[in-house]
């Protein structure tokens, strides 16, 4: 994607080479510094950029809103593969399914067991090449290696749930991160509660901690939990970690090793709540209530409206900066903006290439969630007036000089 255009802050990057200095970005002055070995990139304020590329006005196909497609119960992760198919996971149905390059067939490639080639919880996974990817499981420890509709290989992952694989090194190695559980959250010294990346050797099993990062905020015991809260995360960019705080306005990029390599960091207005977000809460504290609490529907409805309360007791304040990043497959991160129902649906999109440079922001459909951006399509879960989810896969319109 980045070799499809050009932009001002090449300009950055040759002053960065010969010891920093600014430049500017729009209207708004960028500042690029090395410090012992860190690249340091700074704006001023948030540019107010529109990205070079923007999404198709019709997805180039759809699955699950006709007969015979896949009937989706709730997925939560998926990948587009070379020819534009892609394989995606229900975590209700515990199935992992293929889609063909157009969208119109379907193949469930794994469904729930313990036996090879079976699954329980796919949490992520990552597509080595046409027809092969590679399934980490969390429930089984265990990550299996799919060729076609074929079990190539599988591998043993340290046993713990709160382990995950957020990506592969530079090297091929296997990139982990670590979730604090719930449990921990109450009554430390630490502001922060923190998470640790990790460096695992597939064929010895070696996990090395390579580095720790914020991962939740303290909690208090007798104390509401908050309604509203900003949180740690960790993603992996062409074989780097990449580190964000979404009451933070920064990135940090790390080796396999645990070593930062560079930071971009930017000046935003506050966010803060309004009305509008709130819009959708209701009917997403209702299901995820139905899901969770095992109470009567009055007792659900009382926990629903206090819920409500407690948010419209926060109108005007600041909220989290972002949601859940992402990377796509060149490396730009992207930060979906806030929201606090429905989570990742985050439009518009935020999005930095892996050099610092702010492409700018991506509108995405209303009810869109973005799973996997690679070459010129994007891979996303789209939700109905119903709730139902179907997959959409659109194509990135490039208009920029050197674009599509």
């Amino acid at each position: 994607m980045r070799s499809r255009y050009h932009s001002a802050l090449l300009l950055s990057v040759a002053l960065a080479a010969c010891g920093g200095g600014d430049a500017r970005t729009g209207d708004v002055q960028v500042q690029v510094e090395d410090s012992a070995g860190v690249r340091i990139v700074t704006y001023e304020a948030t540019p107010a950029t529109v990205a070079p590329f923007h999404l198709a006005a019709e997805p180039r196909y759809r699955h699950g809103t006709s007969p015979g497609d896949y009937e989706f119960q709730g997925i939560n992760v998926g990948r587009l593969f070379p020819d534009g198919g892609a394989v995606v996971a229900d975590q209700w149905n515990s199935d992992v399914v293929v889609l063909s390059p157009d969208g119109t067939t379907h193949e469930v490639l794994a469904k729930r067991g313990e036996g090879p080639g079976e699954v329980i919880y796919p949490y992520s996974m990552f597509v080595l090449g046409q027809d092969s990817v590679l399934v980490p499981d969390r429930r089984l420890s265990r990550l299996t290696l799919f060729v076609g509709d074929s079990v190539a290989h599988m591998a043993s992952l340290p046993r713990s749930g709160y382990l995950g694989v957020a990506g592969i090194g530079s090297s091929g190695e296997l990139l982990l991160m670590h979730r604090t559980p719930y449990r921990s959250w109450f009554d430390i010294e630490e502001e922060w509660l923190a998470g640790h990346m990790y460096r695992f050797e597939t064929e010895t099993g070696a996990l090395d901690t390579v580095a720790s990062y914020d991962h939740v905020h303290r909690e208090r015991s007798g104390q509401p939990r908050p309604i509203i809260r900003p949180v740690g995360e960790v993603t992996v960019a062409t074989g780097r970690f990449v580190q964000t705080r979404s009451d933070r306005p920064e990135i940090i990029w790390r080796l396999p090793d645990g070593t930062v390599r560079q930071i971009v960091r930017w000046r935003p207005e506050p966010t803060l709540l309004t009305e509008e977000l709130l819009e959708p809460v209701e009917a997403y504290e209702r299901m995820i209530g139905w899901l969770n609490y095992e109470v009567s529907d009055a007792r659900l409805e009382e926990i629903i409206q206090e819920n409500m309360a407690r948010y419209r007791a926060m109108i005007g304040q600041p909220v989290p900066l972002f949601g859940t990043p992402f990377a796509d497959a060149d490396g730009n991160i992207w930060l979906p903006s806030y929201r606090p129902a429905y989570p990742e649906e985050g439009s518009p999109y935020t999005v930095v290439s892996p050099d610092g440079e702010w492409l700018g922001q991506v509108e995405t459909p209303p009810r869109f969630r973005i799973l996997d951006v690679t070459g010129a399509l994007v891979l996303g879960v789209l939700r109905d007036e119903l709730d139902i989810e179907n997959v959409s896969v659109y194509e990135l319109i490039f208009t920029q000089p050197g674009g599509r």
